[in-house]
């Protein structure tokens, strides 16, 4: 089931948060998570943040501000069985375009968002890591067009 994140779930999220990204971004320091945790689970409850939860248990959340994805996050023992996909369609009926940001590093991540119908628009650095990352895009209308700009 997909429902929007209750206070009494920011715990919860905060620890899948923090785990999913020191296991997906094994080239950023554990420590940079770290020193950021608090702030962001102070920020959760202000986000727009969707829990996927099977028997009460939360397996996975999806982050947005406004059409940008802040992020998906699956707990790793439930990683490939759909979650983040689901809760990629969930805010996919809801928007009309969405975008995000992705390490370049973070292969898995791209070649997911690429195969949910995003393209590449631009390539950047990540001025708090210093990591590049690229800019992907979604567009309801034109998800099926080509990617005229496509860096991979």
């Amino acid at each position: 089931m997909i429902r929007v994140l209750e206070e009494k779930d920011v715990d919860t999220v905060a620890k899948i948060w923090l785990e999913t990204n020191i296991k997906a971004h094994d080239f950023i320091a554990s420590n940079y998570w770290k020193e950021h945790y608090e702030i962001i689970k102070d920020m959760f409850l202000q986000a727009e943040i969707y829990v996927y939860e099977i028997e009460k248990e939360i397996m996975g959340f999806i982050g947005l501000d406004k059409e940008y994805i802040e992020g998906i996050f699956v707990l790793d023992q439930y990683q490939k069985r759909g979650i983040g996909k689901a809760l990629l369609n969930h805010v996919k009926a809801k928007k009309e375009h969405l975008s995000l940001n992705v390490y370049q590093k973070n292969l898995n991540a791209i070649l997911f968002y690429q195969r949910e119908g995003f393209c590449v628009q631009y390539e950047d650095v990540d001025k708090n890591t210093g990591e590049k990352e690229y800019r992907m895009v979604w567009n309801r209308l034109g998800s099926n067009l080509q990617n005229e700009g496509n860096l991979l």
